[in-house]
C-alpha cells in the first residue's frame, strides 16, 4: 500500500542517498514516455521539497527536449537491497544549462565532468513509498567509467560536436536547443 508525504523526510532522504541508480519519467502531452536510468553520483537533495540532477551527455535528449514543453517529472528509488520500497518523487522541473545564471551555484553540487549538458531543478510536490516487494536483489559492485572515460576523450569540443549531431531533437522531434542555451550566447559574451 502507497503512503504519501509532502516532503522529503530526514529518514527518506538517507534511504535517497544510499542508492546508486535513479530513474527519470517525463513526458509532453503527446510524446513518447520517456524513462530514463540515471547514476554517476548525479542526485542531491537540496531542501524538503526541492533536489537537482546533473544529466549527462547521452545518446539522446528526451528529459529536456519534454521539460520545455511540460514541466511535470517523476524520478524513482527503488531498494535493490535491504527491506524493500520504491520511493517516488513527483513534481515540476526546469532545466538549468550552462548559459543561465545558476548554472555556477548549483554545479557546484556535483563533480566536475566534460559532459555535463543539464542540470534539472525539481520542486517536488509530492513524495510517495511503496511496498516494493517484488523488485529483486542486486548486488552493486561498482560504477562504469566508460561514459566518464568517452566524454574526457572528446574534450569540450567534442563534446559540443555530439550535441550538434545526436542531442538537437528528441525521438518525437522536439527541439532541446541544446546549442543556444549552452554554446552560442555564452561565446557572445566572451566576445
Amino acid at each position: 500500500m502507497a503512503t504519501q508525504y509532502p516532503e522529503i523526510s530526514d529518514k527518506l532522504q538517507s534511504f535517497i542517498e544510499d542508492q546508486k541508480i535513479f530513474f527519470v519519467g517525463t513526458a509532453t502531452a503527446d510524446s513518447r514516455v520517456n524513462i530514463s536510468p540515471k547514476g554517476m553520483d548525479s542526485f542531491r537533495i537540496l531542501g524538503k521539497n526541492r533536489i537537482a540532477w546533473l544529466n549527462i551527455t547521452g545518446s539522446g535528449n528526451e528529459t529536456a527536449a519534454h521539460v520545455q514543453e511540460n514541466d511535470r517529472m517523476t524520478i524513482m528509488f527503488a531498494a535493490f537491497e535491504g527491506k524493500p520500497m520504491i520511493l517516488r518523487l513527483y513534481g515540476h522541473a526546469k532545466a538549468i544549462h550552462r548559459n543561465d545564471a545558476e548554472w555556477e551555484e548549483l554545479y557546484a553540487n556535483f563533480p566536475d565532468m566534460v559532459s555535463a549538458r543539464q542540470i534539472f531543478d525539481l520542486s517536488v510536490d509530492l513524495v510517495q513509498v511503496s511496498c516494493g516487494m517484488a523488485v529483486p536483489f542486486f548486488d552493486f559492485s561498482e560504477d562504469r567509467n566508460q561514459l566518464r572515460d568517452w566524454a574526457d576523450k572528446q574534450g569540450e569540443d567534442g563534446i559540443k560536436q555530439y550535441w550538434e549531431k545526436k542531442n538537437q531533437t528528441s525521438i518525437d522531434g522536439i527541439p532541446t536547443h541544446i546549442i543556444e542555451k549552452n554554446i552560442e550566447e555564452r561565446s557572445l559574451e566572451d566576445e
